[in-house]
């Protein structure tokens, strides 16, 4: 007999076992099976928040409900523990459900005439997931066995952090995270004891106890019920005592609430959400930004005031960013002048709009042009009327400087010095290198010409930006991004040239002081033909503010020059941010220039290295293989004879040396356009044409038409092409065309051609001396 009982109870044991090891396996084969992570089955708000953590904006989740999603490492521990006091204390030991609680409480709410809550933290969630209707008691055996199934598929910390971030709170409000930031407007993992068991409380009742007040009775036994079952519990954890109170009223005034939700820098969180897919439905919750919210208010505070002190001007509308160039972010967005304000479009956003930029495509043709070995900063340049092909640019002042530096060209903003450099950038030339950096929307190079120079393409605010940076970034270029950006960055110009093109910037006088800036702010101004855009931008330390003044419609005004009214709001905002220490200057070390760069003597009036006889010497910048190197010819020798005062080839006993600048005839010209007019050069006599002690005269040379320039003449419209040679002594120039005679001109004077035909023309400029210069040129005709 107790063997047979024996065996039996053995037998039952083994029977147990079996089913033991089945359940186990039927279990992880479940929880090993392909299954959606849970935070993909909720619909998610977005919370956009400013570097110092302030949140920015919230948006609705797909289901119209505000609710945040947050990994459970991120919540305050006593927030978590303190949930599971109060809704489920035996959440680590049960497997789903609490089968005395679940009986105690289908008794008490169906036969003993009051309602009585029985659902674990995990029958919550399955509810919640699965819109189950527990009041009945076919709904309570759904939500029973759905969350038997998610305790087989998820483990205790996927349940968990589940439920915290579905939690009820009131309204449409959901999760600790939400909860946290609108009652106590801090994120969750920041929640003080007091506040994480406030928070603990509402989910069993959340309509009733949504009134987080001092007055609130049924909030207030909750919270104290659940406050001595805290101190119970950590009867040995020496923070605590017995006679601790709990604050009774833990909201102040200035706590969140759905009516207040805020709703900073509009035109930048619009940006983030659109630029992160980041609309009413989508399902990412947090993006940490490096909007600084002080150096916002300033840019919304000096913008609402300069409208109101300049609105006689018919001034309405500003767009302005601060771009750390460091972190790549953005510090500061302000859109429009008033995102509110229909009358202008307000919740449009300027800085992503397309606009001419004016001149500020400038400072990024010298760089090329001094890493394709054109010019240094103290080259010559020629601002005088010039046509290239069709196309003639003229100043904005409708005045001609002549001979001017490059550097003076720059910050004096003269357009044909910098459409003459343009011209002869290739490889890459101003088109591609705006290609280069992701300009988008380019037409073709054809489309724009030469007046691309000078804003004739359209860029955004954002794009602007982002060249600028590259400048402070030591010539190396990053995309935009409104958030950090992680993508490599690669070189667009040399360290050698950024450089330099900050530098030459650095001397532009301030509009206000007409010195240049003590903070040595690095800018350039602006304006669109025919008055539609007003720009200033600049470089300060590692950060780029640039300011866009303008209407959105197009509408032109007189008043929308870039020195005039963009300058002094950018310089408003660059001291007022100073005054308030937030810009980021700076250090000695990143302020020093690149090792390869050498500072050099060159004559000042030719900017070419010095020789003997030149006496006026600049210092400037030179890069060591790429800056043109020439020794300058501009001062010369000349001998004369004493009695007769005429010119001869060497000294001797009855001679004088003078020593005379020999500018070529186009440069002689310009010098008595501006009101300065130089010396001639003598005409030396033929027999000192190989005497070496003195030069006679230089090369012929052809100015227009341009090399490698296709172009192409509007028959409508009766256009030429321009000839025209230089040289240091006068005379006749004659002109051919695939050897055939087309003109005669004087040195240094322009004679317009005209075409037969479309096709490949060699042309040759001959003097009287039988010197000539030639240059291929490309014709093209067009109705």
């Amino acid at each position: 007999m107790l063997f047979k009982q024996l065996f039996v109870h053995n037998k039952i044991i083994k029977s147990v076992f079996i089913a033991v090891v089945i359940l186990a396996c039927v279990i992880t084969a479940l929880r090993l099976y392909p299954k959606p992570v849970l935070a993909t089955l909720i619909p998610h708000s977005t919370a956009i928040y400013a570097q110092d953590g302030t949140l920015l904006r919230m948006t609705l989740a797909q289901d119209a409900q505000y609710q945040l999603w947050v990994p459970l490492k991120d919540i305050q521990p006593n927030a978590v523990e303190a949930v599971k006091l109060y809704e489920d204390r035996y959440f680590a030991w049960h497997f789903g459900v609490n089968p005395v609680a679940l009986v105690r409480g289908i008794w008490r709410t169906f036969f003993g005439g009051s309602r009585q809550g029985a659902s674990t933290i995990t029958m919550q969630l399955a509810r919640s997931l699965y819109n189950v209707n527990s009041r009945s008691i076919t709904g309570k055996i759904k939500q029973t066995f759905a969350a038997i199934w998610l305790e087989c598929r998820y483990s205790k910390h996927d349940i968990l952090e589940a439920y915290l971030n579905i939690a009820p709170y009131g309204g449409n409000i959901k999760g600790i995270a939400t909860a946290s930031l609108f009652y106590f407007n801090k994120p969750e993992s920041r929640l003080n004891l007091p506040e994480a068991i406030t928070l603990a409380v509402i989910p069993q009742n959340p309509n009733k106890r949504l009134n987080l007040t001092a007055n609130n009775s049924l909030l207030n036994d909750a919270r104290s019920r659940l406050w001595q079952t805290w101190l119970s519990s950590h009867q040995k954890d020496k923070h605590y005592s017995a006679d601790m109170a709990l604050p009774a009223n833990l909201i102040n005034n200035k706590s969140l609430n759905k009516g207040n939700l805020p709703f900073k820098a509009p035109h930048f969180t619009d940006a983030v959400l659109s630029e992160n897919n980041g609309t009413e439905n989508t399902n990412q919750t947090i993006i940490h930004t490096g909007l600084n919210l002080h150096v916002q208010a300033t840019l919304e505070r000096m913008i609402a005031s300069y409208i109101e002190n300049n609105k006689n001007l018919g001034i309405s509308n500003v767009s302005a960013m601060l771009f750390d160039a460091k972190t790549m972010q953005v510090k500061a967005l302000v859109g429009s002048a008033d995102y509110f304000n229909e009358a202008i479009d307000g919740q449009v956003n300027g800085t992503a709009a397309k606009r001419s930029p004016g001149s500020t495509l400038k400072p990024f043709i010298y760089a090329l042009a001094m890493d394709q070995s054109l010019i240094h900063p103290a080259s010559i340049l020629k601002d005088a009327p010039t046509s290239f092909g069709p196309y003639s640019p003229e100043n904005f002042d409708g005045r001609f400087i002549g001979p001017i530096t490059a550097a003076d060209a720059l910050i004096r903003s003269r357009n044909v010095p910098a459409v003459s450099l343009s011209a002869k950038l290739s490889k890459p030339s101003l088109y591609d290198f705006l290609k280069n950096a992701g300009v988008s929307d380019l037409k073709s190079e054809s489309h724009y010409g030469l007046a691309l120079a000078l804003g004739g393409g359209e860029l955004t605010m954002e794009e602007l930006v982002s060249l600028y940076a590259m400048l402070a970034n030591h010539g190396r270029f990053k995309p935009f991004s409104l958030v950090k950006n992680n993508d490599p960055s690669f070189a667009l110009l040399s360290e050698e040239s950024a450089f330099i093109t900050l530098d030459m910037l650095r001397q532009n006088p301030r509009p206000d002081t007409s010195e240049p800036d003590r903070y040595k702010t690095a800018w350039k101004t602006g304006t669109s033909w025919g008055f539609h855009d007003a720009w200033t931008i600049g470089v300060s330390g590692h950060d780029i503010l640039a300011v866009w003044v303008g209407n959105f419609d197009g509408k032109p005004n007189p008043a929308f020059i870039g020195i005039k009214t963009a300058a002094p709001l950018f310089f408003q905002i660059l001291d007022s941010l100073r005054h308030q220490h937030l810009l980021n200057p700076q250090t000695e070390l990143e302020a020093l220039p690149p090792r390869s760069l050498r500072k050099v003597n060159v004559c000042t009036a030719s900017g070419d290295l010095p020789n003997q006889y030149c006496k006026n010497l600049s210092e400037t910048w030179f890069i060591p293989g790429k800056s043109p190197i020439k020794v300058s010819t501009l001062d010369r020798p000349v001998y004369f004879d004493n009695t007769t005062n005429q010119v001869v080839c060497r000294p001797g006993a009855n001679t004088r040396e003078e020593i005379i600048e020999f500018w070529d005839s186009d440069m002689l010209r310009l010098f008595r356009e501006a009101g300065m007019p130089r010396r001639t050069p003598p005409t030396l006599p033929a027999e000192c044409s190989n005497t070496k002690s003195q030069t006679n005269v230089d090369a012929l040379q052809i100015t227009s038409p341009l090399r490698g320039v296709t172009y192409t003449i509007q028959l409508s419209k009766s256009e030429t092409v321009l000839l025209k040679a230089n040289h240091s002594t006068q005379g006749t120039i004659y002109w051919f065309a695939n050897n055939g005679f087309i003109a005669k001109s004087d040195t240094g004077a322009g004679i317009a051609w005209n075409p037969q035909q479309a096709g490949h023309y060699v042309l040759r400029a001959v003097d009287g001396s039988g010197q000539a210069d030639s240059r291929e040129v490309v014709v093209e005709f067009v109705p």
